[in-house]
Formats: C-alpha cells, structure tokens, sequence
C-alpha cells in the first residue's frame, strides 16, 4: 500500500460562483467547465463531513497544525450563516487535536461590517486580490456588465484596514499582466498598506501561452525583477513580498514556504461545493477535468486520497518528477521547475519545462546573485 504523506492545508470551495467575470480567471475562463455541474453553495450536510475529515487525518496523522483556505468563486456567496456554520463545525472537531488557521480569499467587493464581525469573532484573516490601481485593476477584473470593480474593492479595503479589522488583514493577491507598469502597480499595491503581496502569473500553458510570451525575452521575469529591485532596494522592508522571500530563502539554503517556487512537495488539496476532492485549482488551465478525481468526502478518507495516484503525482516535489531539461538547470532547485499546470503540453502531457522557464530564470538567477552576494559582504564585515 502507498506510503500517506499527509495533507496539510485545505482549499475549500464554500461558493462555486463569482460576482465578477474577471477574464483571466483559471476557473471559469479557461480550458474547465466543471463548476458548471456543482453547487453554487456547499451545503451544511457536505460542510459539516468536510469538518469530520479533517479532523479525522490531523488525528490519524497527529498534525501539529494545519490550515484551511475559504475559497470560490467568491466565497462571500455562500453567506454568513453557511461560513459561520462551516468555521464553527471545523474549529468544533478540531479542538483538542491540532492548532488551525483559517483564512479567507476575496475579492473584496462584498466585504461589510457584518462580515468583518464574523471573521474576527472566528479569527479569519482574510486576503484580497486586487491587480494595482483602478486602470490595472480594470484590465481584467469587472462587473458582468462590464462595470469597474475597483470602487467596490476599495470599500472592503477601507473597512479591512480599519483599526479593530487590521488584525485580520493577510495580504494581496496580484496576477501579473505586462500591460501594466510594475513599479506602479507595487507601489498601487502598497497604497493600501498591506502585510504581505503575492504576484502571480497568470495560468497559461505550452498550448495556450500566456500574454506576451517570449521564451527568448523572460518578459515577466523582467516585469517582476522591476518590482523586486524597488522593493529590496527600499530603504526599510515596506511589506513582505512572497515569492521574493521564498527564492531569497532557497538561494541561502531555506524553505520556501508555497508551491510556486522550489522543489518541496506540496502540503494541500481541493475541496469542491460538492465534496469532491480535487488537484490544484491551477491545473484547470490544462484541459477540462485536469482537476478531477472522482474522490469525494462523502465516501472517501484524505488518507484514500493522499495515496491515489493522480493527487500523489500533483503534489511531487524534487527533481524525478520534472523533465530531463530541468534536472540539469543550475537554478531548478530555486524554480522547482515552476507550477505542474504551467508545464503542460497536450503531446507530452506534464514532462517539460515551464512555459515561464526563461522568465523563472531571469527572476531566480539575479535574486540568488543578489541575495548571495549581499549575505558574503555582511559575513565579511561581521568576521
């Protein structure tokens, strides 16, 4: 039987809609139609076994702590009586087992006072996606109707970063486009004061390439190693930046602490409306159904899923699950070869480089320079 590594982080699709239509969404606007056929809302019967099994493998396992990510969609749909529910059932048949984090991500635009009330009386931090300012933010994420959103975001931002519901605030979450000026955006970014960002890459593949995508140039690699110049060059740390932190950690013989970079195995898995158990969200940009298992809570423990194949093989880390290409780069164990979704070709299914190989290379290669160097001259001056 297949040795269980254990999860250990839970994203939880509590909606399966979205009051935006952001067209660079991995959910609704890619290659999967999935969400089509599940719940809008998970139901108190599937929340409430959901608590049961987690619970149930941070026990069998003796976990010493683990986290649970609100997600969608946007996971404001589902109501407050649905999240006070399921945060309840969760902390509930977690006491006494195992320390848990939960956290919420949003777009923004639904938060209220009311909201803010339950998430601090569960100790939900929330995170929020926002693009920069109103014109890059507006690039992408509208109204259905095509109406700015950024206005909406800047209330649950004005209320987020309130005094009593600072506590709660965990950071943003941008995705790259080129089209917008990196250091504005950054510093768009900083305007609302947050304790961490997190950049992403938009979710492409071989056949379906992201925006601008030019192996030969690193074009994104270029836009964020803009942003991490102005960043590591400021004069005091003016919020921590993800995966900045994580190549800085790797190049000096650390941890990175998520799956975008290095070579660790991951550590969550999928929960659906519907109790399905599913790969990472990312890999719906592959195909319809990448995502799938056919394992559900209802019928199947997380130590059932941890030893299925298709999720062991999602959640590989080191170097045998990467292309022949990568196991030879001097960087792959900063890039980790990228995300499993990123490196997906229909001929050659998941066994190549990245579509971000060059601009994973350009980032990777100058912060470890940098980093290195920086740490040799302190070493120097300390000895």
């Amino acid at each position: 039987m297949r040795e269980v590594r254990p999860f250990t982080e839970w994203v939880v699709k509590v909606a399966g809609h979205c009051n935006l239509a952001c067209d660079h969404c991995y959910v609704y606007e890619l290659r999967d139609s999935s969400w089509k056929h599940k719940p809008a809302v998970m139901s108190p019967a599937t929340a409430q076994r959901l608590a049961e099994r987690i619970a149930e493998h941070a026990r069998n396992h003796a976990l010493p702590s683990v986290r649970v990510v609100l997600h969608g969609g946007e996971p404001l749909l589902a109501g407050r009586a649905a999240i006070d529910q399921l945060v309840t059932a969760v902390r509930g048949h977690l006491e006494g087992a195992t320390e848990c984090t939960i956290s919420v991500q949003s777009n923004g635009t639904l938060l209220t006072p009311s909201w803010l009330d339950t998430f601090r009386r569960h100790h939900v931090s929330v995170g929020i996606s926002l693009d920069g300012d109103r014109e890059a933010n507006d690039l992408h994420r509208r109204h259905r109707n095509g109406r700015s959103s950024h206005a909406a975001v800047q209330r649950g931002m004005d209320l987020l970063r309130r005094p009593e519901n600072r506590a709660l605030y965990s950071g943003l979450l941008c995705t790259v486009d080129l089209s917008n000026d990196p250091v504005r955006t950054y510093e768009a970014l900083l305007g609302q004061e947050p304790p961490a960002v997190d950049f992403l890459l938009p979710h492409a593949t071989w056949e379906y390439p992201p925006p601008g995508h030019s192996p030969g140039r690193g074009p994104y690699g270029q836009w964020l190693l803009s942003v991490f110049d102005r960043w590591y060059s400021a004069p005091r740390r003016e919020t921590g930046v993800r995966i900045f932190e994580d190549i800085m950690a790797l190049a000096l013989g650390g941890k990175a602490g998520s799956e975008a970079v290095g070579l660790a195995p991951s550590g969550f898995v999928v929960v659906d409306t519907d109790g399905s158990i599913e790969m990472p969200d990312s890999l719906k940009a592959a195909y319809d159904g990448a995502a799938a298992t056919g394992l559900d809570i209802h019928t199947h423990d997380f130590d059932t899923a941890a030893r299925d194949p298709r999720i062991a093989a999602s959640r590989e880390g080191g170097l045998a699950s990467l292309a022949d290409k990568c196991r030879g780069c001097p960087v792959v164990r900063l890039c980790g070869g990228g995300l499993r979704a990123h490196r997906f070709h229909p001929r050659t299914g998941f066994a190549n480089p990245s579509v971000y190989c060059a601009d994973l290379e350009l980032l990777t290669t100058h912060i470890r320079d940098r980093v290195v160097t920086d740490a040799r001259e302190l070493l120097g001056k300390a000895s």
